[in-house]
């Protein structure tokens, strides 16, 4: 993929996204319970689950969710996620609505944070809920990885959003990623060389995020954008102070990487990695204030695990009930790994644990 890149035959996440949908035709999944429909919300294409009505029941609970993949790769109709949510829906009884926005290299941020949030406001119209037949009580947003940064991000605007007169009840983050301000906490440098994510990877998705240049990833992964000469980041600094965010069994014996002097430049150059939009984790008080009862999913095995719990914290902090559900023999991206043949005991122990959280609370 990446000499493919090289050569400008094509950008390497075009076809990486080729070849997983291509393989991805390999496998079926069953819904002969659920009724799957495409539909377009605001501009945004979403694909609905429903499950068949039951005895004189009249209103369902509902979930929006938002799929992973680096804001890059993978879609709402992809068989991982097809079934993740076909699973929602049969064991929540729920509406689910999975949440198909434009992707990296189409379009960079601020877009998929737009799609995500126009997509779930038009849900939210009571018209569109009755047409539903959900209840507007008992909605919660939901993703995970690069999907759980939309989730939280949207949560976040919908909480400053004073006109709205049906909000979201609960969120649910599977291990999101929240932050590039420091790539340097624990499990970063735990991890760095992990399977699945390793950081450079993850600095990689961040770059592409923000149409940025590959030239500045060294730079980034020592923090020369976040350092003490920052002037920028000098306000953000004390949101994300891992030190005391984090309990003792997550810093072990790292250290903060904190330069004293760095690039500014960078900042000016990528002024996205200080927008909350992009990364909620460093959103004011006022705002984590207003956030609903939260569940976050963390993996032990995995760069943002750090990202998670500070978050968890912050939003204990500022007074938000919320369930830090950490699983230590886990990696990232794990939960969609339920299908054959990647079907792992990681996933579905997660699934499980994430979908009866929902079940006691949505």
């Amino acid at each position: 993929c990446h000499l493919i890149h090289y050569l400008r035959l094509s950008h390497h996440l075009i076809v990486l996204n080729y070849l997983i949908c291509t393989f991805d035709k390999l496998k079926s999944v069953s819904s002969e319970d659920i009724n799957i429909t495409d539909a377009v919300f605001d501009g945004v294409e979403v694909r609905v689950f429903e499950p068949p009505a039951r005895g004189d029941e009249r209103l369902k609970r509902s979930v929006v969710y938002i799929h992973g993949g680096g804001w890059a790769l993978a879609s709402a109709r992809t068989s991982l996620y097809n079934n993740l949510c076909r699973i929602m829906a049969e064991s929540l009884n729920a509406v689910i609505v999975s949440v198909e926005y434009r992707l990296v290299p189409e379009v960079c941020f601020p877009e998929q944070f737009h799609d995500a949030v126009r997509a779930t406001k038009h849900f939210l119209q009571p018209d569109v809920l009755a047409e539903y037949s959900v209840d507007p009580s008992r909605i919660a947003i939901s993703g995970d990885s690069a999907g759980g940064n939309l989730a939280a991000a949207v949560c976040q605007q919908l909480s400053k959003e004073e006109h709205l007169t049906v909000r979201p009840k609960l969120q649910a983050l599977i291990y999101p990623v929240l932050q590039a301000f420091d790539f340097n906490t624990p499990s970063y440098q735990q991890n760095m060389n992990m399977p699945v994510l390793p950081r450079y990877v993850m600095i990689n998705y961040w770059i592409d995020y923000f149409n940025g240049d590959y030239d500045l990833a060294h730079s980034l992964l020592i923090n020369n954008h976040t350092a003490l000469d920052v002037g920028q980041a000098l306000s953000f600094r004390g949101r994300l102070n891992w030190t005391s965010l984090l309990p003792s069994s997550f810093k072990k014996n790292y250290k903060p990487v904190i330069q004293t002097t760095g690039k500014a430049e960078i900042i000016q150059e990528i002024p996205a990695l200080l927008d909350v939009r992009a990364v909620p984790l460093l959103a004011e008080n006022e705002t984590l204030q207003l956030q609903p009862k939260t569940y976050i999913l963390t993996c032990e095995n995995d760069v943002l695990r750090d990202d998670g719990v500070m978050y968890a914290k912050r939003l204990e902090n500022a007074g938000v009930e919320v369930t830090l559900d950490h699983f230590h023999d886990c990696f990232h991206g794990c939960m969609i790994f339920t299908i054959w043949p990647t079907d792992f005991s990681a996933g579905i122990q997660t699934r499980n644990s994430y979908i009866r959280w929902l079940d006691e609370n949505l």
